[in-house]
């Protein structure tokens, strides 16, 4: 039974930090492209950072350049997003997501998997 798990959500104070994890199972995950995507209240699910099979590649949109950081550990099964500098507009509920193959789309129906999601609300 394929199960990913995000937690490290909150609420947090604009410029502030916070990290995401995703931990999954149930599948190769060494196999499969991650992504973030978010989805704020009203708004579709947005494509937020995304890293190859291996780690080696990274994508990530435009409003988050700079300022989030995506990585994953194939050894324990698990993908992280460090989010630095943040902003209202990033409050969401964010969403990891795996993709059969190397490099991550950047479109949510691209993927295969998806885990239940964890809000992040940054105040003003």
């Amino acid at each position: 039974q394929v199960q990913l798990v995000e937690s490290g959500g909150g609420l947090v104070q604009a410029g502030g930090s916070l990290r995401l994890s995703c931990v999954a199972s149930g599948y190769t995950f060494s196999r499969y492209a991650m992504g973030w995507f978010r989805q704020a209240p009203g708004k579709e699910r947005e494509f937020v950072t995304g890293i190859s099979w291996s780690g080696g590649s990274t994508y990530h949109a435009e409003s988050v350049k700079g300022r989030f950081t995506i990585s994953r550990d194939n050894a324990k099964n698990t993908m992280y997003l460090q989010m630095n500098s943040l902003k209202p507009l990033d409050t969401g509920v964010y969403y990891c997501a795996a993709q059969k193959g190397a490099t991550p789309g950047s479109v949510w129906e691209l993927y295969d998997y998806w885990g239940q999601g964890t809000q992040v609300t940054v105040s003003s």
